[in-house]
Formats: structure tokens, sequence, C-alpha cells
């Protein structure tokens, strides 16, 4: 029997959590801030945040969403990224993707400073991530697939984890979060030969790769744990993942869903980035 995981009751206990903590700050005066740079008018954009609007409004963070028209540059983007960091009200800055024609998130991510990264945009977040040093953010996606496995009590030390994508802000990152839980990690990709026996090895499987469906029953050992972080939209509105949900069903011992599973776990980990930053922003002024 496969368990289907409720990302969005997850979401819900760790925003009662981030609410107690935001109450905290305030009662010192402190508001903490997020601000949100969306450089498009993409509809799943837009849609994503919304979401995090949301999850603000019911954590106690305080979302300022700056939007930017017509054709942009990097060196624009990048730009009102610096200026929105050197706003000391302000404790986490993200950049909505997808980003315009030329423009590449780490180079205009580059610009905030990693204490406010609470999106792991910086290329020097990576880095941080992959030398353990403990004051980055992971990118939120990868940080929710950690809080999942965590909420759901999977043992990782020890295990074979493969993670599908390699992408900087899935992928890489989760690979690396599994890798500091103790993990024997392998990361597949576009070219990785033979994919179905490499995923048959997983007793955790995280598969973020981008492509409907691409993960069915006969890439499933059975009993493994499979994250799916896919998120693609069907000609009828819908949504639907990197797995094969009906297929893997029975074989899997546990599935995140799409919709419903990573991401609204994502944004919950945002307002806790947050609220973290905020909180080590006051300890040092």
């Amino acid at each position: 029997m496969t368990h289907l995981v409720d990302g969005r009751t997850i979401a819900v206990t760790m925003a009662t959590a981030a609410a107690a903590a935001a109450d905290v700050l305030r009662s010192r005066g402190i508001t903490p801030t997020l601000a949100v740079l969306v450089p498009t008018d993409d509809a799943g954009a837009a849609w994503y945040v919304r979401s995090i609007q949301r999850s603000a409004a019911r954590t106690g963070v305080a979302c300022q969403v700056h939007r930017m028209g017509g054709p942009l540059r990097s060196e624009q983007i990048a730009g009102r990224l610096a200026e929105l960091s050197l706003d000391p009200a302000v404790h986490g800055v993200i950049c909505q993707t997808p980003l315009p024609a030329g423009v590449d998130l780490p180079s205009v991510g580059g610009v905030i400073p990693v204490g406010k990264d609470v999106d792991g945009a910086n290329p020097a977040s990576l880095g941080g991530l992959a030398a353990g040093f403990p004051a980055v953010f992971a990118p939120a996606t990868a940080a929710a697939v950690l809080a999942i496995l965590r909420h759901e009590r999977i043992p990782l030390s020890g295990r074979r984890a493969v993670v599908v994508g390699r992408s900087t802000v899935v992928g890489k990152p989760a690979a690396l979060l599994l890798l500091a839980e103790h993990a024997t990690v392998t990361i597949a990709h576009s070219r990785t030969q033979d994919l179905r026996a490499v995923c048959r090895e997983a007793e955790v499987l995280v598969v973020a790769a981008g492509q409907p469906k691409l993960i069915g029953a006969e890439h499933i050992r059975p009993a493994a744990v499979v994250i799916d972080v896919g998120t693609s939209p069907t000609d009828g509105g819908k949504l639907v993942g990197d797995v094969d949900a009906a297929a893997v069903t029975g074989i899997a011992s546990v599935l995140t869903p799409v919709p419903g599973g990573v991401g609204p776990v994502t944004t919950a980990v945002l307002m806790q980035h947050v609220l973290q930053a905020a909180a080590r922003a006051a300890t040092s002024s």
C-alpha cells in the first residue's frame, strides 16, 4: 500500500510554528519582511507569487512584491535586487523565475547577500551548502524535500538515494542536503544511461526533471520512498508531476502527490527562511 504525503497538512503545521516565531520577533519591534522581485508577466510565476503572499499572511511575514515591466537586461534586474538587498527593513530577497530571455538566475542572484538569500539564488549559497556552512539557505524547494522526509520520519543515514535532475534550484541542492544526512547519493539526468536501472537502486527517489510522467512503475524499487518535485500544466489546466502516480501506486511505500505534495511545503519553508534571516539580523545588529 502506498502512503500519499499530505503536503498541505505539513505546511499548516510549519505555518503555525512560523507564526509563533513571527510573533516573538514582532514583540521585539521587528517585522520580518520578504521582498519578491517579479521580472516577467508569466502566468505560472504570478500563481506562485500569490501563494507566497498567502503563506506570508498566514505566518505574519510582510511580503513586498516588486514588478518590473518591459524588455529587461541582466544589469537592470541585478540592480533592482541590489537595491532591495540594501534595505535594512528587508530580511529576505528572492527573484521569481522564469527570467527574461538571455538572463540567468546565478548572474542576477549573485548580488543578493547570502544572509538575505532565502531561496538560494546566489551561487555562493550553493557553495556554502556544499561546504556544510550552516548559515546559508538552500533553495526552498530542495529544502522542502528534506522537510517532508523528516516529517514522514524516513531514515536517510546509510540509505541509497537517487536524485533525477541536476538543476541548481532543486537537483544539486537536494543531493547535497541528502548527503549531509549521510545518504549515499546518485544524481541522474538526461544523459544517464539506463535511467530505469539507476532509479531502481533508490530506496529514496527524488524526481525533479521537469518531464511529465517520466518515471513509471519500471523505475521504482519495491517499497521505495518517492518524492515528486515536478509540476507541469496539462491542456485541461491541471498539474501533473514527473512521476506517473497511478503506475507507481502499490509499488512505492511513500509518494508525494502533484499537486498537494512538495508545493505547499516549499512556501512554508520559504517563510521559515525569512524568519531565520530576520532573527539573525536582529542578533547581529
